[in-house]
């Protein structure tokens, strides 16, 4: 998504007004962002959005006013990360790939992989997550596997995904066979597919 496809999907929210001062102020005067930030949910309310599948109203606000900082993305959105709930600790996260940064939130990342909230989980293997050094990459996909969210939100997955995430993968197949249990129906998928491609030993 990008902001403006964000923007038309929020033109049904309780509060439009609320919502266009709000992204004018933090373009003028960057610090409202930390007041205004945790009140999204109040006046955007948390509806799914139509036009924006996968997306609540709250989180896709909350990406807008990060959009809408003229500097210093990086420094924000770690500080409203670090301080917010775990509504707002995700739109941070569904925020990092529309944001001039670079790399600089990867730490985000790697912590909200470490916890065990498989919405922060799955907000973090978004687009951003091509910052992910391969190895932690492969262990955020089992992460997924562990937790029960879904392989369909890890993006670049099809393209990511190599023999050294099969063998890890076929290891928990095992563990989960010797223990009378199956991996998830995608992740089975996914090893599957990814055995098929594998070269064949002479």
């Amino acid at each position: 998504m990008t902001p403006d496809s964000l923007r038309a999907a929020l033109r049904g929210v309780p509060d439009p007004d609320w919502l266009d001062a709000a992204l004018h102020q933090v373009a003028a005067e960057p610090t409202a962002i930390t007041r205004l930030f945790p009140a999204v949910g109040r006046r955007c309310g948390r509806a799914a959005l139509p036009d924006a599948p996968g997306w609540t109203a709250d989180d896709a606000a909350r990406v807008l006013l990060l959009t809408s900082l003229p500097s210093e993305h990086a420094a924000y959105a770690e500080s409203l990360y670090q301080h917010g709930d775990a509504a707002e600790r995700r739109a941070v996260l569904r925020a990092l790939p529309l944001l001039p940064i670079g790399a600089e939130g990867v730490p985000l990342l790697h912590d909200a992989i470490r916890t065990n909230d498989t919405r922060l989980v799955a907000a973090a293997l978004g687009p951003y997550a091509r910052h992910l050094d391969p190895a932690a990459w492969r262990q955020a996909v089992l992460k997924c596997v562990f937790s029960g969210v879904p392989l369909a939100v890890v993006a670049d997955l099809e393209t990511r995904a190599d023999g050294e995430l099969a063998a890890m993968l076929a290891a928990l197949a095992a563990e989960r066979h010797a223990a009378g249990r199956d991996l998830p129906a995608d992740a089975t998928d996914l090893l599957d597919r990814l055995t098929a491609a594998l070269p064949r030993e002479a």
